[in-house]
């Protein structure tokens, strides 16, 4: 079964490869909850902690939490992002002023390639904030300068990953000039067509890409301004069936008081260059379920949107479920169950068998009570917790999680 992937994610807020394989590994069932009464098992996924500069590979195996064998490596910066290559066989990861490449191999084991260097670097230092592999193209988006948003498009290899650049095969770029932008995530829809980015006080862009072109992305950019004036976009995610998209902002209720999902007719978007200005469904926007909606969740099935939700930096955070129902053209979001998560959950993940939301926290400790990571079952789109984890010795700052497709 197809898996979903969240690619990238690190908010500006909460910032604190020489692979150094098995630098060390958890116990197979740490932290509180470590074993479910379940008998489901999960595909590979990885975490990211940025304050242990880390990268570390899971499965969860008739309902208990083990490390992967080789799935742990070391860092030379704290990471930012993450993409895996919808093959499955590479990882991507941004640090402060690179980007570095792992051959996933048998079971989930990651490998060093480039003989442990950086596999692209950016002169400037530049933060590769957010990441997206797509055929023969890593796209990688970053605040240039103050105002400036860029999107690189960076060849790479179909044979082994690595970077493709030559003299002949440049790096493609494009430029957005974004009052108040700051790079907080990024995704590419299901059909390929638009890559979305979300840029915290300066909105959300809507970048047209064509995998054939010589250069993939599109010169104009669609702006999506935030509901509010003192809101924040943090998050995106489209319909596995292109049919909607979401993007989770800050301040988006009328009060300007809670988070907000906020809902978008995908189609709206049409196919010109600029896309249009899109619609939002009935009744978007929603409450999030808690003050910062940082990571959206489109399950597999189009029938269910998860959403984590911060609600401080010393508070427990949750994962808000919402069901989607069509009637013909019209679709419906409506709010479902909201469960605890740790401090601030940054990152959320679809495992490759459909058993397990996966979620991620970046103020999380479990000797607290709020886990770095939560892995909880669904019923009917509700979520229970199955699984509370550390993802190494606390505080880690887990940023982000991916999961193999």
């Amino acid at each position: 079964m197809k898996g979903r992937i969240l690619v990238s994610l690190c908010l500006a807020s909460f910032v604190s490869l020489a692979g150094c394989k098995g630098f060390w590994d958890l116990p197979p069932s740490s932290g509180s909850g470590g074993t479910t009464p379940t008998t489901l098992s999960s595909g590979v996924f990885y975490v990211l902690n940025q304050t242990t500069k880390q990268i570390v590979g899971y499965s969860i195996s008739s309902g208990k939490l083990g490390t992967i064998t080789g799935g742990t490596q070391t860092l030379p910066l704290g990471p930012y992002s993450l993409a895996i290559a919808p093959t499955g066989g590479y990882l991507y990861v941004g640090v402060p002023g690179a980007i570095y490449l792992y051959t996933i191999v048998s079971g989930g084991a990651l490998q060093g390639t480039s003989n442990s260097q950086a596999i692209y670097s950016y002169q400037g230092g530049q933060i590769p904030a957010a990441m997206v592999v797509s055929g023969s193209w890593l796209v990688d988006a970053f605040l240039l300068t103050p105002g400036v948003v860029e999107l690189d498009a960076i060849p790479i290899s179909s044979s082994n990953g690595l970077s493709a650049v030559s003299q002949s095969n440049p790096v493609q770029s494009q430029q957005f000039n974004i009052a108040n932008a700051t790079v907080k995530q990024m995704v590419l829809s299901p059909d390929g067509d638009n890559l979305f980015v979300t840029l915290g006080a300066g909105g959300t862009i809507v970048v047209p890409f064509n995998l054939g072109n010589s250069n993939p992305l599109g010169a104009t950019a669609t702006t999506i301004n935030v509901a509010n004036g003192n809101a924040q976009a943090y998050s995106v995610a489209v319909d596995p069936q292109d049919r909607l998209f979401y993007i989770g902002e800050t301040n988006a209720n009328s009060a300007g008081t809670s988070g907000g999902l906020l809902v978008y007719d995908y189609t709206s978007l049409g196919t010109g260059i600029p896309r249009n200005a899109p619609t939002q469904i009935s009744g978007s926007p929603l409450s999030s379920g808690g003050l910062a909606p940082n990571a959206i969740l489109a399950f597999q099935s189009g029938l269910n949107v998860y959403v984590a939700n911060g609600t401080g930096n010393t508070a427990t955070g949750n994962v808000a479920a919402f069901s989607v129902s069509v009637s013909g053209t019209t679709y419906t979001v409506a709010a479902e169950n909201t469960i605890a998560a740790g401090i601030q959950p940054i990152g959320l993940a679809e495992d490759s068998d459909g058993n397990f939301v996966l979620a991620v926290a970046t103020g999380g400790s479990t000797s607290s009570g709020n886990p770095d990571l939560d892995a909880y079952t669904m019923s009917s789109g509700a979520l229970t917790s199955a699984i509370q984890s550390s993802t190494g010795t606390d505080p880690v700052g887990a940023v982000a999680i991916a999961a193999l497709p």
